[in-house]
C-alpha cells in the first residue's frame, strides 16, 4: 500500500517557475534548485518548512537540513538528524543563482521546462516536463507515485530533487500531480489499474512535449508505483522501468512481513511473532471489509493479547494506526481510507509477462516495505531469464535512506545510499548498470553469447 499516507491521515484525521529553476513550492524562492558546485559536484536545494528550513541532497547521495543564520546564510545539521554536520551555505547573489557550499562556489543549473495539462479517464491532470538545457536528444523519465496524497510538483523531497538532479545530468523528467492531489482533478485513488492508466496518459503526453529532443522513455517508480509502474509498461511501449522500494508481494503480505520483521529486529522468538502477526491479520482484515466487518475477530484478539508485554511492539506498516482505536472510532474513520486498495493484488502474473527491462532497487531494512520475500521473487524472474536486474542496498530503510537508530529505537535518517542517484540515471541513460554503486548487491541477467 505503502502507508505514508495513512501516517499523514492518521496526524491530520505550483506551478509556478523561474527562468531558470524548476520550485518545488508554489511561490517562488531564489534559492531552490540544483547547483554545480566548482568542483563539478551537483547539490539540490529545497524548502522544507514554513519556518524559512531547507533541505539540501548532492548527487552522491549526501543530504542535510538548513536552518537560517544571519542574512542570506544557513547552517546545516546531518540529514534528518540534529547533530551538526559542518557544513554552512550562502547565498552571495541569490537571484542570480551563485550559492556558496561548504566554501565551494556554484551556480544554479537553467533547465527547459514546459508545464502542461493532459486527461485521463475524463479527469484533468497537471504535469511538468523538466528537460536539459539545449536542442539534443536526451531519456525521459516519467515519475509515478507512491501512496502519497500529496503533489508531486509542489512538494518538497526526494521526488522534487529528482526533477532537477537528473536533468543536471542529461536526463529529462516528467512529473504529475496523480488524481486528487495538488492541482490535477478528480479523487484521491489507490485503483492501481486506474493508476496505471493515469501513468499510460501521462506517458503519451511526455512523448508530445519532448518531441524531437525525445530519446528514450521510461518509468520511476517508488514506493505504491513499484505496483503501478509494471502495469503501465505492459499498455505502453517503454524502454525501461525502475522500481525503488517497491513490492512483488500484495498489500496484506506487505504488513505481516513488516510486523515479522520489526519484531524479529527486536529480538522476539517465533512464537510471539506468531502472535503479532495474529495481531495484524485481525487489523487487515477491518482494512479489507471497509471498517463494515471483521470487528469481532478485532475484539476478541485485542482481549486475547492486549495485555501482553510484547503487544506493543506489534507495527506492520499499517495495523498500528488502528489498534488503538475504539470500534466505534474505526467506524467514524472508515470514509478516510476509502482509496479502492486492491489488497490482494498479486503483481507476479504482470511482471511475468512484461518484456520491458526493469530495475529494482530495495533495501535490506525497510520497515514500509520488507525487500526479503520480493528480493526472491525479483531473482525468480531473472534466473528465469527475464529482463530483471536487482540491486539490494542491505543497511538502507524505506526510501533507500541510511539511519542512525536512537535507544528507544527510532531511526534517525543521515543520508541516501552511494551509488543511488548514478544508478537511477544509469539505468534511464544506458538501459544496463556499469561499475560499482556504493555497497549494493546487484543480481543481473546474464550477458548473451
Amino acid at each position: 500500500m505503502n502507508m505514508n499516507v495513512l501516517k499523514i491521515s492518521a496526524l491530520l484525521l505550483a506551478l509556478s517557475t523561474l527562468p531558470s529553476i524548476v520550485l518545488a513550492a508554489g511561490a517562488p524562492d531564489c534559492h531552490v534548485g540544483t547547483y554545480k558546485l566548482a568542483d563539478g559536484s551537483l547539490v539540490d536545494i529545497d524548502p522544507v518548512d514554513d519556518d524559512g528550513t531547507h533541505g539540501w541532497i548532492s548527487a552522491d547521495g549526501r543530504m542535510g537540513t538548513l536552518h537560517p543564520s544571519t542574512g542570506d546564510t544557513w547552517t546545516s545539521t546531518l540529514g534528518w538528524t540534529k547533530q551538526e554536520d559542518g557544513i554552512s551555505v550562502s547565498f552571495p547573489d541569490c537571484g542570480a543563482g551563485v550559492i556558496d557550499f561548504a566554501g565551494i562556489s556554484g551556480q544554479r543549473i537553467a533547465f527547459d521546462v514546459q508545464d502542461v495539462s493532459f486527461t485521463s479517464h475524463g479527469t484533468a491532470l497537471v504535469g511538468r516536463l523538466t528537460m536539459p538545457k539545449g536542442v539534443d536528444k536526451a531519456p525521459v523519465v516519467v515519475l509515478v507515485h507512491g501512496s502519497e496524497p500529496s503533489s508531486a510538483l509542489s512538494s518538497p523531497g526526494v521526488v522534487s530533487a529528482l526533477q532537477r538532479l537528473l536533468p543536471a545530468e542529461g536526463v529529462g523528467v516528467f512529473a504529475f500531480d496523480k488524481r486528487g492531489t495538488g492541482k490535477s482533478g478528480g479523487k484521491y485513488t489507490q485503483d492501481y489499474d486506474i493508476l496505471a492508466d493515469d501513468v499510460t496518459a501521462a506517458t503519451t503526453q511526455a512523448r508530445q512535449s519532448a518531441g524531437m529532443r525525445l530519446g528514450r522513455i521510461g518509468f520511476w517508480g517508488g514506493s505504491q508505483g513499484g505496483w503501478v509502474a509494471p502495469l503501465a509498461a505492459n499498455r505502453t511501449p517503454v524502454d525501461f522501468v525502475i522500481v525503488c522500494y517497491g513490492l512483488a508481494v500484495n498489500v496484506i503480505d506487505e504488513d505481516q512481513e513488516s510486523i515479522a520483521l520489526q519484531m524479529r529486529e527486536k529480538g522476539y522468538p517465533p512464537e510471539t511473532i506468531a502472535k503479532g502477526l495474529e495481531v495484524g491479520h485481525a487489523a487487515e482484515t477491518l482494512f479489507i471489509d471497509d471498517f463494515k466487518d471483521g470487528y469481532k475477530e478485532f475484539d476478541a484478539m485485542r482481549v486475547k493479547y492486549g495485555k501482553a508485554p510484547w503487544y506493543k511492539d506489534v507495527r506492520g506498516d499499517f495495523s498500528w494506526l488502528i489498534l488503538p482505536h475504539t470500534d466505534k472510532e474505526l467506524r467514524a474513520m472508515a470514509k478516510d481510507f476509502d482509496w479502492h486498495t486492491p489488497f490482494y493484488y498479486d503483481a507476479m502474473p504482470t511482471l511475468r509477462s512484461g518484456k520491458t527491462p526493469q530495475l529494482w532497487i530495495l533495501g535490506g531494512e525497510d520497515y514500509s516495505a520488507p525487500s526479503e520475500e520480493t528480493g526472491m521473487r525479483i531473482k525468480s524472474l531473472i534466473a528465469d531469464g527475464k529482463p530483471f536486474t536487482l540491486a539490494l542496498y542491505p543497511r538502507a530503510e524505506h526510501g533507500m535512506r541510511l539511519f542512525d537508530t536512537e535507544p528507544d529505537g527510532t531511526r534517525d535518517t543521515t543520508r541516501y545510499v552511494p551509488g543511488y542517484f548514478d544508478m537511477i540515471r544509469d539505468f534511464a541513460r544506458d538501459g544496463r548498470l556499469t561499475g560499482s554503486y556504493g555497497d549494493a548487491q546487484i543480481s543481473a541477467p546474464h550477458p548473451g553469447p
